[in-house]
């Protein structure tokens, strides 16, 4: 391996310049979205979090977006319809969400993405360097209506500002989500300098003025990439291209059904850049609802910058690295514990008394964890949620430490809890770790549907912010010095949801675990964990009821035990099935 600074200087006598649109906002307010909801919010933090971590971008190429104005709507959507987008019945609709979520806000970063294109569309014109808006390609909205999570079409106003600005020239759009860009066909109908191509995987009947390709189902690498070649070929020389580079066509995607890899994604962003390189050209994630969808869209900005076809790795956790960074700036002092001996202190040791502020875990202040809460970016997301008033409370201690996070909805004074943490510091076996007896992230805004089911032990939908917690409690104890956080999963999809990060702290209930894995891979998680709570299976012939043992998450560093032979026995030895369906009565 180079040494770090040759590596660095060669990395960016290799990287080209890319103007990547982003803002924090572009992750839409939707909470309760951890388990089977489509859409993937948190896809462009992590990709732009990748780039950056790869030095595949600088801060500096990272450009805010601009609120897209009315006027700028007007030109492509018609008054009714944006009148409409005022009720959040419409919102609700097109994002296949209730009512009551923050459908204010989803138009805010709607809006915002629009603008966003706006601003891409604008800067590679000026600049001749490719331009990537990472929310964008809104192709089903029409001038009258959205649908399909496109309330506004950011690239039809785009070219429509344009326009209006005096750009007159030919422009190509290049659609390769999964489905048909039935809003953009109609939304261009009327510019004769527009060509729109597209490879889709579903036919919705005949587009206007679209060069359209729809392939069958189960379509691969290969043929994909000899489809897109050919489209190439026919694409007009042009002044300006828009590409939507969609990751709904990854295999695995929720609402795709093509088998394309990564791989295979990544050599089609190269081919298309080598096509238009020198073009001025905007590309935008249209669709991608699979776990993967960030890596489609880091891969894009990856190809535009670096041209090459390194893949991301498949350990890499964007949410891990970004709070890990966040934590390093955050001192101890700041977090409630101090080197320094205060009057408190003394006080407190001597039995006098003092007014030292109550600590979570001997440690953190209501006021450090604000502070932390703040920085790691949780605080201005449950706002979006339609919170206020957010304030952190430590409860007298009894056999658990208990931190609470309240707020109040908008507009009320009546607080309400939305977020429950019961801890303390345990010794299993001879290491100490941070002992979590209890969290319960809750949205009192949001009911239960079939977009958002509830799960076995819920009582209300969640914030959608449970991977960030689960990092945070991590942190935590790294600060504490302790050996890794434990816990005791009360459901199949808590251990689910830990797997790659926490074991089962014994080999023999690490083995059943894993063996229930695998014989409920085929099922959807929501469908598996509501089996496995309703005990449905057997395992070796008996029923089955759930374990509820201890899982223990190490630290880097510190090592747990090594047992994978005995584990891998016990998961060999292990066999479930779902029990026989009793016969239906005639």
């Amino acid at each position: 391996m180079l040494p770090n600074p040759l590596r660095a200087l060669l990395a960016k006598a290799r990287r080209r310049p890319v103007h990547i649109i982003y803002d924090e906002v572009y992750r839409l307010p939707f909470s309760g979205v951890e388990l089977g909801y489509t859409l993937e919010t948190r896809r462009a933090d992590d990709a732009v979090d990748y780039l950056l971590y790869v030095k595949a971008i600088t801060r500096d190429e990272v450009l805010p977006p601009e609120l897209a104005s009315y006027e700028e709507l007007g030109r492509v959507h018609t008054a009714a319809y944006l009148e409409s987008l005022q009720h959040p019945e419409t919102i609700s609709k097109i994002f296949a969400v209730e009512a009551s979520e923050g459908t204010s806000e989803v138009l805010r970063s709607v809006r915002l993405a629009v603008g966003g294109t706006v601003v891409a569309a604008r800067e590679t014109l000026k600049s001749g360097h490719p331009a990537m808006n990472l929310l964008g390609g809104f192709h089903h909205a029409a001038p009258g209506r959205g649908a399909g999570f496109c309330a506004l079409n950011d690239i039809a106003v785009a070219i429509a500002t344009l326009r209006h600005e005096g750009f007159d020239e030919q422009i190509s759009i290049l659609d390769l989500d999964f489905h048909p860009p039935d809003g953009t066909a109609e939304c261009v109908a009327n510019d004769p300098h527009v060509w729109l191509g597209s490879i889709s995987g579903e036919s919705w009947g005949p587009l206007a003025k679209t060069d359209e390709t729809v392939l069958p189902k189960g379509t691969d690498d290969e043929t994909y990439l000899k489809t897109l070649q050919a489209l190439l070929t026919r694409m007009p020389a042009s002044s300006l291209v828009f590409v939507l580079a969609g990751g709904d066509v990854l295999s695995g995607d929720r609402l795709g059904s093509f088998a394309l890899t990564l791989n295979g994604l990544r050599q089609r962003d190269l081919s298309i850049s080598e096509r238009i390189s020198g073009v001025p050209q905007v590309w935008l994630p249209a669709g991608g609802y699979g776990p993967h969808a960030w890596k489609v869209l880091a891969g894009t900005g990856y190809a535009l910058a670096m041209h090459s076809q390194t893949p991301i790795p498949a350990d890499f956790d964007p949410v891990r690295i970004r709070m890990i960074g966040i934590s390093r700036r955050i001192s101890d002092e700041k977090l409630g514990d101090s080197p320094m001996l205060t009057e408190a202190d003394v006080n407190e040791a001597m039995g006098l008394p003092g007014n030292r502020p109550r600590r979570f875990l001997d440690y953190y202040t209501p006021e450090g964890m604000e502070y932390a809460l703040e920085q790691y970016r949780l605080l201005p997301l449950i706002r979006r949620l339609g919170f206020e008033k957010l304030r952190v409370h430590i409860e007298p201690q009894s056999q658990w430490e208990r931190a609470v996070l309240t707020g109040c909805e908008v507009g009320s004074t009546t607080e309400v809890v939305l977020v429950e943490l019961e801890a303390d510091k345990r010794v299993i076996g001879d290491s100490s770790f941070l002992y979590v007896n209890w969290l319960s992230l809750r949205n009192p805004r949001a009911t239960f549907s079939s977009n958002r089911p509830k799960l076995p032990g819920q009582e209300m939908p969640g914030l959608g912010l449970a991977r960030e917690m689960a990092q945070l409690l991590g942190l935590m104890a790294r600060r504490l010095m302790l050996k890794g956080v434990a816990f005791r999963p009360s459901w199949f999809h808590m251990a689910y949801a830990a797997r790659h990060t926490a074991r089962f702290l014994k080999s023999d209930r690490q083995g059943r675990f894993e063996a229930l894995v695998i014989a409920a891979s085929r099922m959807p998680l929501l469908e598996a964990t509501r089996s496995v709570a309703d005990g449905h299976w057997l395992l070796n012939g008996q029923p089955y009821t759930w374990e509820a043992d201890d899982m223990i998450e190490w630290l880097p560093g510190s090592e747990g035990p090594d047992d994978r032979e005995e584990v891998k026995r016990v998961r060999d030895a292990s066999h479930f099935e779902l029990k026989p369906t009793a016969p239906t009565k005639p």
